[in-house]
Parts: structure tokens; sequence; C-alpha cells
């Protein structure tokens, strides 16, 4: 209970650090000795000294010593560790808080020898039976072992030296040699212990049976009374002998190792129980968890199922990929009797893990629209995974810093340990991308990528989340449509999904350099889209023609920005008058146009002629050909009558090797015979123009400039504009429709209110009559309007300069 627990289990003694505790600090671990000396515990002392802290499953650290480890304390079967953790959340271990902790575990009894396999280190012990002297029969001074074994004059235990045998030689190392080499050394009253990290330069790897051993084979020298005494401390731990088949792992240990058997000539089991994280396990408990033992005459194998119980997935990622490992911690205690060391017991701690697994994230689109939120969760996950980083438009940020972007983070913990994680952004949030789909629904996408990082090992992967909710608020962009005689105009609204479309007639994508190329006129305001194109132009239809008049139509499409899908197509058109096709002028001289049908697919109009086939276009386009001729040449027929004089000739298009037209537009001109004019001159001036009062519906817009070129007009995303006082302010009123050069704008009346109301008082005129204000301190200016790339009817703008001012009543500023 509390942040540390403790178990003592056979020749081990557990100490489990609690996550909910541990989890997010650093940490040091420390053994404290008999003298009370505490003594900082890295990689390479743990190894040597009997020492092994590994994590746990849901982030549980364990911390295991052997009975004879280094610092421990024997007292009989009892032995007595002592361990100090100091605790900090700043790496260099600042305001560190230490826990102390004591554990007394018994252990016995002891067999004749003990093989033991960690994960870090191989461990041997054996008993030493030395017959005892008698006392004072012998003088075991320095001189003495000076005189028998130079070697072990200054030895300080009982421990002399360590021979290690090899195929290739013999090498002998003195007790403090082999300790620097990182060899572990113990004695007690009864035995004589050799601990060999897995990284020693003496270790060899052997197959046996088919299964290959880390192994270690040595003798240790001691010195007791006047005798030199060897025993054997020969070790071997399995390497691998595990395999993986049908969601099964397969352990398989030999029974029979020759290493651990040399001089050996009868062999009897004794005891072989098996259990996980060093906790013997029943063969009703393994049963239970589907675990399998089998004790055959050469070989002990352990069959479990990859998910069982005892172990647990821990995440994993390969090639940036998110996926899991099965591991399970298993223990295996084998006991055999010989006729050369009795009782031999040999423990095997495995700490097994699977292949990675690849294991796919459920995203889950929770949206719910009603309240525009997108809702979406990420997971499941293990428990050791943190989310730590969103990729918001490229930009990576801290989970606590993504709600300044919209962005709120939740973590849910599920009872089994697992978690997910739920994004929650407003359907308005800058990131979220909108797009038309369909009629009425738009498509909100949401496009992020989460950072996770993997405790303890600290690896980290993404999740890229694209999610997509449908929502039936698309207002889509409307148009309206009229001719003025000379040109076709086309004004769209713009919606709320059009923001990325593109305005197209045909294939052509038509920009403002591309309508100025045409003698088009384009304008979009953000709100409007207006385009105005002449009867007689490339990108105008021509859908039938008779006496009456000539069908036109300009069609319109809106495609999108990305992938150029048809969004919205629109036309508009009108009857124009024949007239628009031809000149007869007064010196017989025809101008004709003809226009291409939309029904006429392939006409070539350089190909059109008149009645004298010789008679070819001066002016070709591709939808139009235009013929200037005299009336008394290409075939021009003519007839008289008693007031006019009739000339009528054909535009025709004939197809190669055919002699019947496919195309004809016949025309005619008449001329008066005789004709009286009437002309009256007077001398008196003419009297000036009157204005006569009407009524008829007028565009106009009013816009304040940053200069007095009137070149650049503040954007609705500046407003509002702050002026100071005497500051110069630059209008601009225009008439946008309707597009007629007779009309000439006047301004009557201009007022300024303190309000956003027309209407409100107070009222400051700034234009009276269309005169300046006389009262006035500073007057208003009128600026002059010249022709432009911009102004193309001076006449329809006006343009003035306003001091800027304040309302005061009194000595008062009065404010709304």
């Amino acid at each position: 209970t509390g942040p540390m627990s403790l178990e003592c289990l056979g020749n081990s003694l557990l100490i489990t650090l609690s996550a909910e505790y541990f989890e997010d600090k650093y940490l040091s671990f420390f053994v404290v000795d008999q003298s009370g000396t505490a003594w900082e515990l890295d990689e390479a002392m743990a190894s040597q000294c009997g020492y092994t802290v590994t994590h746990r499953n849901r982030g549980n650290i364990e911390f295991r010593a052997s009975a004879l480890s280094c610092h421990s304390r024997l007292e009989k079967d009892v032995f007595i560790v002592t361990i100090q953790i100091k605790t900090s959340h700043h790496p260099d271990m600042k305001n560190a808080t230490t826990h102390l902790k004591t554990a007394s575990c018994y252990y016995g009894p002891w067999s004749q020898r003990e093989l033991v396999c960690e994960s870090n280190y191989m461990e041997v012990s054996v008993r030493r039976d030395v017959p005892q002297t008698v006392k004072d029969s012998t003088h075991d001074e320095p001189e003495d072992w000076n005189l028998a074994f130079p070697e072990a004059k200054a030895g300080e235990v009982s421990i002399w030296q360590i021979a290690f045998h090899q195929p290739e030689e013999k090498k002998a190392l003195l007790l403090s040699d082999a300790w620097s080499a990182g060899y572990g050394f113990n004695t007690t009253d009864t035995r004589v212990l050799l601990r060999i990290p897995y990284t020693a330069e003496q270790i060899q790897l052997v197959e046996d049976q088919g299964i290959t051993f880390s192994a270690v084979r040595s003798s240790i020298f001691y010195k007791q009374g006047w005798m030199v005494l060897m025993v054997d401390t020969t070790v071997a731990c399995p390497v691998d002998g595990v395999d993986y088949a049908n969601k099964t792992i397969t352990w398989t240990v030999p029974k029979y190792i020759q290493l651990l058997s040399a001089g050996v000539t009868s062999f009897k089991d004794v005891l072989v129980e098996a259990g996980v994280d060093l906790r013997k396990l029943s063969a009703k408990e393994m049963a239970s968890r589907k675990y399998v033992l089998s004790n055959d005459l050469n070989e002990i194998t352990m069959k479990i199922p990859i998910g069982a119980e005892g172990g647990y997935y821990k995440t994993s990622v390969s090639n940036g990929q998110h996926g899991a490992k099965y591991t399970i911690n298993l223990f295996l205690e084998h006991q055999w009797q010989d006729n050369r060391w009795g009782i031999t017991k040999h423990t095997i701690i495995k700490e097994i893990e699977t292949s990675f697994e690849k294991v796919e994230i459920n995203i889950t689109n929770n949206s719910n629209v009603s309240v525009r939120l997108m809702n979406v969760t990420v997971g499941t996950f293990l428990s050791d995974v943190e989310l730590v980083n969103l990729t918001i438009e490229g930009t990576t940020v801290a989970v606590p810093e993504a709600v300044q972007h919209g962005y709120l983070t939740n973590e849910i913990t599920y009872p089994n340990g697992s978690k997910a994680y739920v994004i929650q952004v407003p359907l308005d949030a800058p990131s979220i991308k909108k797009e038309y789909m369909r009629p009425d629904v738009r498509a909100y996408t949401l496009n992020v990528t989460l950072t996770f990082i993997i405790h303890p090992t600290r690896e980290t992967f993404t999740v890229p989340v694209i999610t997509v909710s449908a929502v039936k608020d698309a207002v889509l962009p409307s148009a309206t449509g009229f001719c003025d005689g000379k040109n076709l105009h086309l004004t769209i609204t713009h919606g709320n999904g059009d923001q990325n479309w593109l305005p197209f007639i045909s294939d052509w994508h038509l920009t403002s350099e591309a309508a100025q190329k045409y003698n088009y006129s384009l304008r979009d305001n953000g709100t409007h889209l207006a385009i105005s194109v002449p009867f007689l132009s490339s990108h105008v239809n021509y859908e039938d023609f008779n006496i009456s008049g000539i069908k036109a139509s300009l069609h319109l499409t809106l495609k999108d920005g990305i992938n150029l899908a048809n969004r919205r197509d629109f036309s508009v058109s009108c009857i124009f008058s024949p007239s628009e096709l031809i000149q007869c002028l007064p010196n017989g001289t025809v101008v004709i146009t003809a226009v291409k049908l939309v029904g006429v697919a392939d006409l070539d109009t350089s190909l059109l002629v008149l009645r004298d086939r010789r008679c070819k276009p001066s002016l070709v386009t591709e939808k139009t050909a235009t013929f200037r001729f005299n009336v008394n040449t290409c075939g021009t027929s003519r007839k008289f009558n008693s007031t006019t004089m009739t000339y009528e000739n054909d535009v025709l298009y004939f197809r190669p090797g055919n002699d019947t037209p496919i195309y004809q537009l016949k025309f005619v001109c008449w001329y008066a015979i005789k004709q009286t004019v009437d002309v009256q001159y007077e001398s008196k001036k003419n009297p000036p123009p009157s204005i006569k009062p009407g009524f008829g519906a007028l565009t106009l817009s009013l816009k304040l400039f940053k200069e007095k070129s009137y070149s650049e007009p503040y954007q609705e995303s500046e407003y509002p504009v702050v002026k100071y006082l005497r500051e110069a302010l630059y209008f601009e009123v225009e008439l946008l429709q309707p597009k007629d050069e007779r009309l000439e704008l006047h301004l009557d009346d201009c007022w300024a209110t303190n309000s956003q109301s027309q209407d409100k008082l107070p009222q400051w005129p700034l234009l009276i009559n269309g005169c300046e204000n006389s009262e006035d301190s500073y007057t208003t200016v009128f600026h002059e309007v010249n022709c432009s790339l911009r102004v193309k009817f001076p006449q329809h703008l006006k343009r003035f300069e306003v001091r800027m001012f304040t309302f005061v009543q009194g000595t008062t500023l009065l404010q709304e």
C-alpha cells in the first residue's frame, strides 16, 4: 500500500513503486549498507551487485534485490535490504523527496547449488562444506601465507582468485581485478557467490539441445585457515528457446545441461514449478489462465496464449506505425539431484516480448452540428500513451496551448486502463475548412495531426485526423442579368460557400487581366461579382436570328478552385436589334457583321462569303465575320420603286464540295430616291440643356479613399478608419448602373451624423443644393475626375474632400 509495496519471493525481494505516485517524476535509486552509507545505483552496479529495475504494466516500476546482493545483511536465514529512493520534478534532482524502505525476508532452506538467471545478470552460489580446524593448532599469520601463496597475502576477504575456463585458454584474476572487471562476489559462513553481468568479457554462447545459453565456466579459490579450497562456479542461462506460433508463446528449457552437469552420472528430477513475476502458480491457476506446463524426459516446456492474464500489452512504434507488443515475465524453477552436487536449484526469470503487431487507430466523428461543434474521438490507446502536441495548419502546439486555437482536448480512461482522446473544435474556427458539397449543404473539414509519446521509452508517433461533417447551412450564389442594347450584364450575389470558386466562360478563366484584354468589365467587391460583355464579342453565344431580332446569351460557370468541378451555372439572354449587325452608309458603303449560330458548330467564319464568293470578310473572329463593300459590288442586287432604291445581298457558308449553302443571312439597305430636308437656322444661341425630373433604378456606391490620388480605397476589413481632427477625408460617389454615357451624376445634398442612421440628429450639411456649405469653417473641396483605366465615364463620378470634425454641444463632445 502507499507509494511502495514489498514482497518476499523466494531468494528475491520485490519492491513495487506505484505509478500514481511516481509518474512524471525523475527517480534515483540508492542501496544502504550496514554502516548506513547510501550507494547510488546505476546499470553497472545493479548487474554486479544483484539488483534489477524494470518498468511494468500501467507505469509501475519494480525493484528486485537478490538475497545475497552486495549490501544485504544476513541474519541466519533472514536477509535484510534497505533501499532509498529520491524523486524530483527536475532532471537535476532539485528539491528531491527521499523515501526509505527496509525489508526483511526469510529464505531457506538453501540448496547445495543455486543458479539464478535474472534479466541483467547470472548468479551462482554454492555451499562450502569445509572441515573446521582445531583452535590454536595452526598459526595463520601473513608471513606464513606469503611463503605458501604470495598472491593471497593481501586478500581482504576469504575469496582469493577466480579462474575462467575457456576453450582456447584459462585465465585467472585476483579478486580485486575481477571486481574491477564487473564481476560480483559474496561469501557467508556457508556459501560462496559469483555474479556475472551479461556484458562480461568471459561469457560464452554455447548451444545445447538446440537452445543457446549464455555461460561462464569458472572456479573460485578461497582460503580458510591453512587451506586453499576451490569450488566450481559454472553458470549457464538460456538466451533463446522462445517460439511464436498460432497466437501462442512456447518457451523450451533443456533439463539436462551439460555445462552444469560435468562429472554427473546420475540425474533425478526433484521439482518443477513456474509462474509469473516471481510468483509461483498452482496447476489450477495455470489452467484458469490456459497456461500449459510440460515436464518431459529431456525438456521443460511452457505455453502461454498471447494476451493471457499475467502478461500485458505495451505500445510500440515501427517505421512510424502505431502498434503493440505483448510482454510477460515468466518464472521457472527447476530442482534436480545428482551424484556430484546433491540438490541444484535453477531459477530462470525470462521476460518475453512478442514481435511488433500493427494496431489500427479508430477515429470516430461524433460532431454535433446543432451546436456547431466538431467532436472527434481518437483511440483507444494503452495506458502508456500520452497526447502531447497538435499540429494545426502547419503549426505545432502543446496540448495546453491548443485552446488558444479553439481546440479542446479531453482524456477518457476506461476501466481496463485503456484510454481515448476527444478533440472538440467549433465549426467556425479559422482552421476548419468549409466547402460547398451540394445544394444547401456545406462540408466542414477538420484536419489536425496529433503527436503521442510512449512512456517510459519516450518514442513518439503521429495520428493524422481528417474528418468531414455535412451541415445544411449552405447559401448558394444567385444572379440577375439585363441588357442595355449594347452589352449583356450579369451580376452574381455571393453565397457562403463559394469563396474559392472561380468564374469561367466555357473553359476560359475569367480574371481581371483577361477581362481587360477583351474590353470586358469585371468587378468583385466581396459580396457581388459583376460582368459586362459587349453584344459582339468572342464569348457571347448567338442562338437565333430573324427579322425581329438576334437572340444572344452569355453563359458563366462557377468552378471549384481545387478540382475545377462545375458548381453553378448562370446565363443572361436578350434579343438585340438586327440593326446592330448592319450599317448602310450614305456613300453607298455597307458594313455587315455575320454571326455564328450555336447550332452550326463546324462553321468556320473565315470561309463566309457574299453572293460573289470572291468577296470575303475583312475582319474575322471565332464567332463573327465583318464585310465592308460598296452596294454596286459583290453580287448586290438593286430594286426601285417610286420612293426608294433597295439593295440586297446574302452572307453564305458552303461546305467544301457542296453548292448548297448551310448558312444564309439576307440583308437589305434602303435609300430614298427623292428627299427634301428643310433646315431652319437662327442666329440666337441655343438654350441651355434642361433637366427633367424622372424616376428609375440607379445603383450607387460611396467609397472612402486613402489619398488625394483616389488610387486605393479603404477595404471593408480596415474599418473603422481612425482619423484626427482637420485630417482630410477623400470621398468618391459613383453611378454603377446603368452604364449610359448620356447620364451625368449630380450630388444634391450630403450631410454627416454621429450615428450609422442617416436620419438621426444631430446633422451637419457638407453639400447644399450641390454646393459647398458656406457656414463650414473648412468648406468641402471638389476634385476633378478624368478618364483612366478605372474610370470609363468621368461624368458618372463625383469626388470631394472633407476635413475631419466632431460634433459638440457647447463645450461638450457628443458621442453615440
